[in-house]
């Protein structure tokens, strides 16, 4: 019998594996979501995907499913609400950064700007073939350096880059892993 071969990362915890299997890599075109991915790769910073991935549903219920509205107006009551929050990680420079990004979004919005059509613009709206192995870019270095100018917070080159394979900006799933050219041959979308 074959076993399956994964990327490594995704090592033996179903969690995991099934987030491997079924969202990672995969192109993301919905604007919300996008940011939402952002958003907890932000949370990510100094600690582990499985820490946040475990936490995901108690941080969408945390910032009102991640509307960016819901979000944008959060003050001071609730940033000391979600310091309380013993389900999410609480940083306060993560959730303020969080807050700040809803706000970010909607200014982007009132623009004209559509989160989606900025996030792919710098791949031309297709998926970039990735390496593997790399923890960041000269284009995640890019797409760092706009998005700080923007004012967005915790997005520098490493996290940009692992928000990237998240979204499926970049495919990084291992030349040997049953994903890659599943999702090489996947519709690419606009």
């Amino acid at each position: 019998m074959n076993a399956t071969v994964r990327c490594a990362w995704a090592g033996a915890d179903p969690l995991m594996q099934h987030y491997h299997d079924t969202e990672w890599g995969v192109p993301v075109r919905d604007a919300r979501m996008l940011w939402e991915t952002l958003m907890l790769e932000g949370f990510q910073a100094g600690l582990s995907w499985e820490i946040i991935l475990r936490k995901r549903e108690a941080f969408r219920e945390a910032f009102a499913g991640f509307d960016p509205q819901a979000v944008a107006a959060f003050g001071a009551q609730d940033i000391e609400r979600l310091m309380g929050n013993a389900g999410i990680v609480r940083a306060r420079a993560k959730i303020e950064a969080t807050i700040r990004g809803a706000q970010i979004y909607l200014e982007m919005q009132a623009r004209g700007e559509d989160f989606a059509d900025y996030c792919w613009s710098f791949t031309k709206g297709q998926p970039l073939p990735g390496t593997g192995h790399a923890t960041q870019t000269a284009l995640s270095a890019l797409i760092s350096k706009d998005m700080k100018r923007r004012g967005f917070k915790f997005v520098g080159p490493t996290i940009v880059h692992a928000w990237m394979q998240a979204v499926g900006m970049v495919n990084d799933h291992a030349p040997a892993c049953f994903r890659h050219q599943q999702v090489t041959a996947a519709p690419k979308g606009t």
